[in-house]
């Protein structure tokens, strides 16, 4: 690889209405390829033109008022959007990209894992929508090329990535058989591209609306990127931009980002 190419995820919780946030921290972070998950909007309403005007490609795969996600990429790109594995799936949560760059390509996938609370039926969906992901990671791993599965997994893979394990005990974000689910994705050959930076504890990416949770910094690790072993191998750094959290009226999540050198 000739180049720096900088990778980021970011939940911005509605497109439209983080806009301006989006706009000043792609100028501030300089990310080659952002992987965007819930923008809430269809394809037709995402700021298609502010985010080209800034420099950036754009791939879209929406829908009305809830999840959607996209690919901004400053390279050239050809998205595809939609996880196989079940045609009756109709919620926008998975979109991919193979993204051209000075010597080769990396290939990107946004992604937007359910969230799995809400009753029995949505933690089924999330469970199996968990199993899909991982049966095509694994056909995407035998292509042996560089990979970053980004986005908001909706999992707190171990204890260190909450402050308060204990308020979590019983959230879909942390159940046994989620973690479970994730290490069967990790196991397939994934590198978490953040615990590969650091062992620090309080390294979170997301804090929650309410009863002052970021002032307290109480918050969870959810936003992850893991890497095929070609793109593990080329990591430089993470870094997670916390700071987007305390702007006004902010995204629940942060961007997190890397350098594959």
């Amino acid at each position: 690889m000739g180049m720096t190419v900088r990778i980021a995820t970011w939940n911005v919780n509605s497109v439209r209405q983080r806009l301006e946030h989006l706009l000043t921290w792609l100028k501030e972070a300089e990310p080659d390829v952002v992987c965007l998950q819930e923008i809430k909007c269809l394809n037709e309403a995402f700021p298609r033109l502010e985010i080209e005007a800034a420099g950036y490609n754009v791939a879209v795969h929406g829908q009305k008022t809830f999840n959607g996600v996209a690919i901004l990429s400053r390279l050239p790109m050809e998205a595809q959007a939609g996880l196989p594995g079940d045609d009756e799936d109709t919620q926008a949560r998975y979109l991919e990209a193979v993204v051209s760059h000075d010597g080769g390509v990396v290939r990107v996938a946004s992604i937007y894992l359910p969230n799995g609370n809400g009753g029995p039926e949505k933690y089924a969906y999330k469970l199996a929508w968990m199993q899909r992901l991982r049966r095509h990671a694994a056909s995407l791993l035998q292509l042996e090329e560089p990979l970053v599965l980004a986005g908001d997994y909706n999992v707190i893979p171990e204890p260190r990535d909450a402050k308060t394990p204990a308020n979590w005990t019983q959230d879909a974000l942390f159940l046994p058989e989620t973690r479970t689910k994730y290490r069967k994705l990790i196991h397939l050959g994934f590198t978490d591209a953040v615990r590969a930076t650091t062992d620090a504890g309080d390294v979170f990416t997301f804090w929650d609306y309410t009863a002052g949770a970021w002032r307290r910094n109480e918050g969870i690790r959810i936003d992850h990127l893991l890497l095929s072993p070609q793109a593990a191998d080329r990591l430089r750094s993470a870094s997670i931009d916390s700071h987007v959290r305390g702007w006004d009226k902010p995204s629940d999540h942060v961007p997190v980002r890397i350098d594959l050198g």
